[in-house]
């Protein structure tokens, strides 16, 4: 009865009237809170514009959809001009760009990124490398002190490391594949749910001049950091003159996209070209027999 009572004057009291006050505030941010102007997520970026279905489709998966399932329908985007953001509608497979996030794998995956080339060269003498300490430095018995067989035990100030490391020590170990996979749809469905993952055409562009892209990148609000992923290793020469100085632009294969790439450049942006080649490797792995047939095995059916 002590604790109803409690409550119901908490409820009648200005507690109540505080909380109803901040809940039925228009916005959720505090009033005090000073946003920058130039803030990728503040209430200044613009939005992406709403998918008008009745725009042709340019581009169907090429691996069939499940029934249960839809494709997703986004806007192709073109680099020759500003404002050929429109173009037209391709549908990604819901598999590799709707998955649910999983934060947990993400960071699986960038920890083995980070991880499965580092070399540690550390490395500490022991009190047999250490110089001098042949001599006893005193009597076993008699002399008050404790009993010591050398200067260079770890016991002593400059003497050996006990236990201490060993290098070169190899940090290298290796996730399994479909944890990897996973990590690479999660990190596309992430980009695409936060309006970071932008489809092109190509990557044709009218001038070699770097300022282009730069000015292109504001212009569509893309954010600090881009990164631009084709299929073909051979990129146009344009456009690799143009970035070729820009450290906020990289490009990247489709054979090396990696999560942390991804996770380290603020927009993504894939050729359509791309995107079948993501599909087609990513979704092989969910129809692959891993049990009769290891991953240490040559596959004959390899896309």
């Amino acid at each position: 009865m002590m604790l109803r009572g409690l409550m119901l004057s908490w409820e009648r009291g200005p507690g109540r009237r505080l909380l109803s006050s901040v809940f039925s505030s228009e916005t959720i941010l505090p009033p005090n809170l000073i946003l920058p102007p130039d803030l990728k997520d503040g209430p200044g970026k613009p939005q992406r514009p709403p998918v008008d279905l009745s725009q042709p489709i340019l581009r169907t998966c090429k691996v069939s959809v499940p029934a249960h399932l839809s494709p997703k329908p986004v806007w192709l985007e073109s680099l020759k001009n500003p404002d050929d953001q429109q173009l037209g509608l391709v549908h990604l497979h819901p598999d590799v760009f709707t998955v649910p996030p999983r934060i947990d794998i993400l960071h699986q995956v960038v920890t083995w990124q980070k991880n499965f080339k580092r070399i540690s060269y550390a490395k500490v003498k022991t009190r047999a490398e250490v110089r001098g300490g042949g001599k006893k430095p005193w009597r076993q018995k008699g002399s008050g002190r404790s009993r010591q067989g050398s200067i260079r035990s770890p016991l002593w100030r400059g003497g050996g490391i006990a236990h201490g490391p060993r290098g070169p020590t190899s940090y290298y170990y290796m996730l399994p594949m479909k944890m990897r996979v996973l990590g690479l749809k999660i990190a596309l469905s992430m980009k695409l749910a936060q309006e970071d993952l932008h489809i092109i055409d190509s990557l044709d562009i009218p001038t070699q001049d770097p300022q282009f892209l730069t000015d292109l990148l504001k212009y569509r609000h893309w954010g600090e950091s881009v990164l631009i992923v084709d299929v073909d290793e051979n990129l146009p020469e344009d456009i690799m003159i143009a970035t070729v100085h820009l450290k906020t632009i990289n490009l990247i294969p489709a054979v090396g996209l990696n999560v942390y790439s991804m996770l380290k450049h603020q927009t993504v942006v894939l050729t359509v070209a791309a995107v079948d080649f993501l599909e087609e490797k990513l979704l092989w792995h969910d129809s692959r027999y891993a049990s009769l047939y290891p991953y240490r095995l040559p596959y004959s059916d390899f896309p």
